[in-house]
Order: C-alpha cells, then structure tokens, then sequence
C-alpha cells in the first residue's frame, strides 16, 4: 500500500509539473506583448521556472488556509490569454478563489471577461517612447536595482536602464563592475546573461546595453552625447541629501528628475509608495524614496492608525550591518560604528521615528525610535510596540493586516506570514517593503507589538522602483478589483 500511495505522489508531481510548465509561454507572451503581469496572491509569475509556479501555488495555504492547486489557475490563465488586454496586474489565484465561489454555471471564459472587462480594451502601451534611467552610483542598491529594470524591461517600451555613473576604480573597472553586478554573496547570481562591451565601455545585461560613466560631479555629465534624454538619476550614494546638491543632478545634460534613496533634507519630499506617493507633484525635479526602515514600517503604522488608532509608540530596529560601518574595530566619526560589524551588536540612532512624521503627519510627536545594528549581510526587523485607541485582540488585529495584505491599496507594501519556522533568511529577495510575522503578534488590551520583517536591500529597491514607474506615467492597476 505504501509503495503504490509514492507512485501516486510522485505521478501527481509530475502532472502539476507539467502543467506549470505550460504557463510559461503564455505568461511571457501576457508580459512582453501585452505589458501585463500575472500573479499568485502578487507574487509575480514572470520569469519563474515551473518549480517556482508551484512553489506560488503552494504558498496560498499561508495566506487563505485552503490549498490552491494549479489545475485551478490554468484555466483560468487560458481565458486570460484570449482576451485583448491593456497593461495591468492579474491576480491568477484570486480570480480562481472568486470563481470557486460562485453559485451559477457560468463559463470561465464569461466569468474572466467580466472580472477584467475594465482591462479588456485592446492592446496598448502606457508610454509613447521608453524613459531612460540612469544610476548615479552602483553599489548595493544600484546593482539591486540595476536588476529590477532589466528584469522589468519587458517589450523595451517602459523603463531603461541606460548607464550608471561611478568612479574610475582601475584598469579593470569594467570587468570588475559587471562581476559585481553578475555575482551577488546575498541575492546570488543575476538570472540571464552578462558580458561588456569594451568599446562602448558598457555592461550588455539580457540585451540591455548599460553604460559605465566615469565622473566626479553631477554637473559635469552631457548625458544627451549619450542618446540620454528626460532621464531620471536615481542617486544611491547618500552624498548628497539636500535640494542644493541633488540639484546638480538635475543640472547635467539630458536630465530633468533626480530620486534620493535615502531620507531627504529640507523641503525634499520624502515619499513611501503606498502611502504618500498620491500627493506627489509629477512636476517635482529632486524625490527623496525615504529609507528603507521608514518604507518597512510606515505602511503598517498607517493600516493600524486607521482601524485601530494609534496614541502613541516606540520603534526598535533590529538591523543588518551596512557598509558605513567596520569589518573590524577601528576609528569610526560615529558612537559605536567603529567596533567591528560582524562580531557585535551595536546600539545606534535612527531617524525613522521622526521620518514618519514627514509621511504620516497624524503621527507626529507620538513615536520615538532606535536601532541595533546585528551580524548579518542582509534583512531587518522592526518592532513597533504600540498603544492604540482601542482595544483589539491577536486575532483581530492579525485577520485585519492579513486582508490589508491581500485587498488593500497596501497589497504590494505589506506581506503577511504566519509560519512558524520563518527567520531572518527566508526574508532575502522579497518584494515587500514589509512583512508581517503574524505568530510574533502580542496583544492586550489596547497595547500590541508587532514585528515587521523587512529586506533592506531588495524590498526597499522595489520600492523605489514604484515610485520611478509612477513618476513616468507606469503604475499598473491590480485585478480582480
């Protein structure tokens, strides 16, 4: 008996691997051609291989308490590729979930028409013409991003990747950048293929030729010698964090938008995508993408100052070690920064407290934060201790973050977990600027804490990515409604 239940498990896998394999083709088709990006619970199904499709269907347990098998989306996918869609997001597994739960006999064919009629308009592209990019910078954040927008390039008719602007570091500069850019010790190695172009003094990326540039100032780049036109410069160095030294971006040639991603100074608006992103002047020359601590927990102050009301509270940051600190102990212009990162935590301030202010003015005055700086490369957690207006339960409070997750304007800041063995590394590449750790929740009375994972490299990186697709007339719609 027990022989015949292993057949059976393994023929099961084969057919379900087999049908995941059949989406392939017709989800890259929706993608290319049609500018439209399939789902499962908005992990993304874009070039995923058959074992990742499984994996996005196997993860549905997590969110909705009910296996979703693969034979309940690939209809559905079918009928989706009928159709003569304008660019958007298409939940495979919501659509699948709302079909189950209808009580007539209609069709999957009429019920897919229906639930995307507003979509259904006929093919079409958000941009006249690509908007160029370019990368002031290319250390981990550059290069993480580096790897969205070639991952996102699709058809080539939306954001491009055209160059990133660095110093000089040798002879061997380029061989060294696309290296990096290639092999990743946190994120692994880039998925396609990379190789330099030695007299355009480029990095050629799945087809995306990404131009090294060697400068000392903003100012002194003629970006339009380079084809590069209305680009926008994503600033990932932190040197400059004010309207004046950010404004010599915007003084180059072929230059009309710069983005910090860091917590700008002054009068820089400091935007969370999801949150405040609706206030932004499309106008506006010099953004600040705030840090990355404030993209993890504002999104989730917000959804509870909503429901629940929030009097006040305290942030504690448990997070990874970056760069600006030592390998080993030595002299450091900052308290503590100069004991050695991967040997010790370390007690630091950050602003993200304060930040939210900026974000969320309803909450102004009533937080205080700090961080701890602990031994590893990569992922963060933010434990937001709070008293609110009114009393809730684990339950509650979990049930609600776990639909703000799925149902909300929030859906791409806000991930929701509840399993009971998560850590730290099962959080690296996350697309969230957040992560809820539903089993951490403490509740009672009015008080709760709440513990938000957050990548602090990847997660934050897609943020900024939404606000760069915003800025340039992209932002894709979620369906079903």
């Amino acid at each position: 008996m027990s022989s015949q239940k292993a057949e059976q498990y393994f023929k099961d896998w084969k057919e379900r691997e087999e049908l995941a394999e059949s989406m392939i083709p017709i989800i890259g088709h929706l993608y290319r051609d049609c500018e439209v990006i399939c789902n499962i619970f908005d992990r993304s199904l874009v070039h995923k291989s058959a074992i990742d499709i499984l994996k996005a269907h196997r993860f549905a347990r997590q969110i909705v308490d009910q296996e979703l098998w693969i034979s309940d989306t690939l209809p559905i996918l079918f009928a989706v590729s009928k159709l003569q869609l304008a660019p958007g997001k298409i939940d495979l597994a919501k659509l699948a979930i709302r079909y189950q739960q209808r009580t007539d006999k209609i069709s999957i064919d009429k019920f897919v028409s229906e639930e995307l009629a507003e979509l259904n308009t006929g093919l079409s592209h958000q941009l006249s013409e690509p908007r160029d990019v370019v990368l002031y910078g290319f250390g981990r954040i550059g290069r993480l991003l580096a790897r969205i927008l070639v991952d996102q390039a699709g058809g080539g008719n939306k954001l491009r990747l055209r160059a990133a602007v660095v110093r000089k570091g040798g002879d061997d500069d380029l061989i060294k950048r696309a290296s990096l850019l290639r092999r990743d010790s946190v994120h692994g190695q880039f998925e396609g293929t990379i190789r330099v172009d030695e007299e355009e003094n480029a990095i050629i990326a799945n087809g995306n030729m990404i131009r090294i540039i060697y400068a000392n100032a903003p100012e002194e780049i003629d970006y339009s010698a380079y084809g590069i036109n209305n680009a926008i410069v994503i600033d990932n160095t932190g040197k400059w964090r004010d309207r004046k030294g950010l404004g010599l971006h915007t003084k180059a040639q072929g230059v009309s938008q710069a983005l910090l991603t860091a917590p700008g100074k002054g009068d820089i608006p400091n935007i969370v995508y999801g949150v405040n992103h609706q206030q932004l002047d499309p106008n506006e020359e010099i953004i600040s993408a705030a840090s990355c601590t404030t993209n993890a927990i504002v999104p989730v102050l917000k959804a509870v100052n909503d429901k629940f009301g929030i009097v006040n509270g305290h942030v504690e940051t448990c997070h990874s070690y970056t760069n600006d600190q030592n390998l080993i102990d030595n002299y450091h212009k900052k308290n503590r920064r100069g004991r050695s990162a991967p040997l010790n935590m370390v007690i630091t301030e950050t602003g993200a407290a304060s930040a939210v202010a900026k974000v969320l003015p309803e909450l102004t005055g009533k937080l205080t934060g700090n961080a701890i700086r602990v031994p590893t490369p990569n992922v963060s957690l933010a434990i937001l201790n709070l008293t609110l207006n009114n009393e809730t339960s684990v339950e509650e409070l979990n049930d609600y973050l776990r639909d703000i997750s799925l149902h909300s304007p929030l859906q791409d800041q806000i991930d929701f977990t509840n399993s009971p063995e998560v850590v730290s590394t099962d959080m690296v590449g996350s697309r969230y600027a957040g992560v809820v750790d539903a089993l951490a929740t403490i509740v009672d009375g009015n008080r709760c804490v709440l513990y938000v994972w957050y990548d602090n490299e990847y997660g934050y990186s897609y943020q900024v990515m939404r606000l760069i697709e915003q800025l340039s007339g992209l932002g894709l719609e979620h369906f079903p409604k």
